[in-house]
């Protein structure tokens, strides 16, 4: 990244990250979902944020599309834009987080450069979440007909047909939504967000 800001000062805040989280009743993060388009990343977002917020959590979904509305307008789906598009997501992210929130982010991020650049940023903030799911049964959901129309060359650079998805490695939990249904999903990440948020 070329880096064209130079005299800055930091400013302090006066609130230190524990006392937010003593406000909140709970400790802030990110939530980074990744998975193969039609996963249910963005589903899954959804119903946790609704439920998470319905139970007093300060709680916020930055999800895909939505970011490409707005800050992200200015980029593509090239390698160089993805990555850009992800370094911006995880220093947003981390802000929220950094604030008390608890930050469910719903990206493909392709690459797995990408997403530990984000960690970098996030730092122990950072929670990676597989949502795992084939080729085959996304493209049988095919929520948004993505797939058809990348599959007749409509979309160009379209992961999982003509683009990689690199999986994690190491993720901090794999929810398999190939064979579990949206409530045992959201059950797993509620269960996953008891034991590394509570306060």
């Amino acid at each position: 990244m070329n880096i064209k800001s130079s005299n800055l000062v930091t400013v302090k805040h006066r609130i230190t990250v524990e006392e937010r989280w003593k406000e909140n009743k709970h400790k802030g993060g990110i939530l980074w979902f990744t998975g193969l388009p039609g996963s249910g990343k963005s589903t899954l977002a959804i119903e946790l944020e609704s439920y998470l917020f319905q139970n007093g959590i300060h709680v916020y979904v930055l999800d895909g599309d939505n970011i490409r509305q707005g800050l992200s307008s200015d980029l593509g789906f090239s390698p160089a834009d993805r990555t850009e598009n992800i370094r911006r997501i995880g220093e947003v992210g981390t802000l929220f987080a950094d604030a008390g929130f608890i930050v469910i982010t719903a990206f493909i991020s392709p690459y797995r450069k990408d997403r530990e650049l984000a960690r970098q940023v996030a730092g122990n903030f950072f929670n990676e979440i597989y949502i795992k799911a084939d080729v085959t049964t996304c493209e049988k959901r095919d929520p948004k007909g993505h797939y058809q129309l990348a599959r007749t060359g409509k979309i160009p650079e379209f992961t999982g047909v003509s683009a990689p998805y690199e999986q994690p490695n190491n993720p901090e939990l794999i929810v398999d939504t190939n064979n579990q249904s949206v409530d045992k999903c959201k059950e797993h990440l509620i269960n996953f967000i008891g034991t590394r948020f509570t306060h």
